[in-house]
């Protein structure tokens, strides 16, 4: 049996990955999506399973965390990041939540106290001891139950250097995951700079007899790296390396596919040998089919959606952008129709409900209905961030068409009405729209948008594009029905679809 990478496609940044008994568990950074912190659970690390959410409100934007278990107890030490919508987080501020059980319920977010950190890592040293390392990278010690931290942060590993004339992003050292086998504890981070260059990011390892070092640089340092551009993965990095269910060992990393950045950081699965001096060596072609661990299901397919609206799958399908603390009381659910109750001016401050994807060609469809009231605007979107989008929506009056992240000039002589079927095809970046009223036939939108460019390396920010839609204004849509297919799974175009 064998698998291809990425085994979680769409953008799933820097994944920490717990195994519990035989089960593991996986989650990534979401960033400013709520709910926060989605949990999978794996039998064989190649097939994963969506079991809900551990952040009902994010404080802020939620980057690398790192998931541990101890006497029985599970943890999830988050780094929390400044936005302009939270209200309690002024600096980098790492927190901890935890539960019974991994299926949750969660705690509330607790404080550490730790600022200007982020990218927890967590490790029991020899000592009985349990600690936290953090970006730079630095250690402080917590207490007994997990909660709370003892004493500050204090330097504890300078990094491997990498050639000057090796083309990163930024040296950033980052990212600490830690394990122990046998007699040593390894320490994986990440150096290079997450976006930039396909040849910036990479995995760099440690180890030590002893939590408290001295850390030893492997000599076979960078263990992953994009040496070529050509690659298909690039950026390659946030890695864990964990214990297979056969005595065999595993890494678990996110990276960009060659082409298609705007998918964001997806998550690859790689065998690590050992080196008879006791190294993680990690050797596998990640572009092709690699043997997946024994006893291994089949490989999922991608997904498809097709139907009512309902049930909507908060977290595990739809997440909202940028949101407020009670994002949650815009929604309604009746009769197999989502009513989204309008936010901000237009699709950039609306707090859309966004959809990760991972195919490389897609569509899109919903039929959206206006509420009689209020001014309101409702639409179909395919969104980056508030800067960067492109789609339409309808006012009641007119349709309102974006890209680039700006109304365009074009007015498309759509009629006045207050519902409509919207339909957006996402053709390996080329962007077609369609539009049709009730009884009506599909009538292509007049103008071609191309997509490639919305990405990180564009626009700053370490998102990906992504399906959404929206409700923007003082008045209320109701949305009847979604699809999402990837492209392959589409009927062949009828004579209407081309007019």
């Amino acid at each position: 049996m064998t698998f291809t990478n990425p085994i979680l496609s769409g953008d799933r940044p820097d994944p920490s990955v717990l195994k519990d008994g035989d089960v593991y568990w996986m989650t990534y950074s979401s960033f400013e999506g709520s709910p926060g912190l989605p949990l999978y659970s794996s039998t064989d690390l190649v097939n994963w399973q969506y079991q809900g959410a551990a952040l009902t409100t994010p404080l802020g934007s939620t980057f690398a965390v790192d998931i541990a278990t101890h006497d029985g107890r599970y943890f999830i030490y988050i780094p929390f990041i400044p936005t302009a919508w939270s209200t309690e987080i002024t600096e980098p501020s790492i927190y901890v939540i935890h539960a019974d059980s991994m299926s949750g319920p969660w705690s509330e977010p607790i404080d550490l106290g730790i600022r200007g950190a982020i990218d927890p890592g967590h490790i029991v040293g020899e000592d009985g001891d349990r600690y936290l390392f953090v970006s730079g990278i630095r250690r402080i010690r917590l207490t007994a139950d997990g909660l709370a931290t003892v004493g500050e942060l204090e330097k504890v590993y300078d990094g491997w250097r990498y050639p000057d004339d090796w083309v990163t992003e930024a040296y950033a050292l980052e990212g600490p995951k830690l394990f122990r086998r046998g007699e040593w504890f390894y320490l994986v981070s990440a150096v290079g700079g997450t976006a930039g260059p396909p040849t910036g990011h990479m995995v760099i390892i440690a180890r030590s007899r002893s939590v408290h070092g001295p850390w030893e640089n492997c000599p076979d340092n960078p263990i992953v790296r994009t040496r070529d551009a050509s690659e298909r993965w690039w950026s390659r990095g946030h890695a864990t390396i964990i214990a297979g269910s056969d005595d065999d060992w595993w890494m678990l990393s996110h990276g960009y596919e060659n082409g298609y950045r705007t998918l964001g950081r997806q998550v690859l699965l790689e065998p690590i040998a050992w080196t008879e001096d006791g190294w993680p060596a990690a050797r596998a072609d990640l572009s092709a089919a690699i043997e997946a661990p024994r006893g291994a299901a089949p490989q999922q397919p991608a997904i498809t959606v097709d139907g009512p609206m309902l049930p909507l799958s908060l977290g595990e399908r739809w997440t909202f952008h940028a949101p407020a603390p009670l994002e949650r009381d815009r929604l309604g659910e009746a009769d197999g129709v989502l009513s989204l109750r309008g936010k901000g001016t237009g699709p950039a401050h609306s707090s859309p409900l966004t959809m990760v994807v991972g195919a490389h060609a897609y569509e899109v469809e919903v039929e959206l209905e206006l509420e009689p009231g209020d001014p309101v605007e409702g639409g179909l979107l395919l969104f980056f961030n508030d800067r960067l989008f492109c789609g339409f929506g309808i006012t009641g009056e007119r349709m309102r068409s974006y890209s680039g992240g700006l109304e365009t000039h074009w007015r498309e002589p759509a009629p006045a009405t207050r519902r409509i079927e919207l339909r957006l095809r996402n053709d390996h970046h080329i962007i077609t729209g369609w539009y049709r009223v009730a009884g009506g036939e599909w009538v292509r939108h007049a103008i071609r948008y191309e997509t490639s460019g919305y990405h990180a390396n564009t626009i700053g920010d370490l998102l990906s594009l992504r399906p959404a839609i929206y409700a923007a204004g003082k008045g209320t849509v109701r949305f009847h029905r979604f699809a999402y297919r990837p492209l392959a799974e589409i009927p062949a175009p009828r004579a209407e679809d081309a007019r």
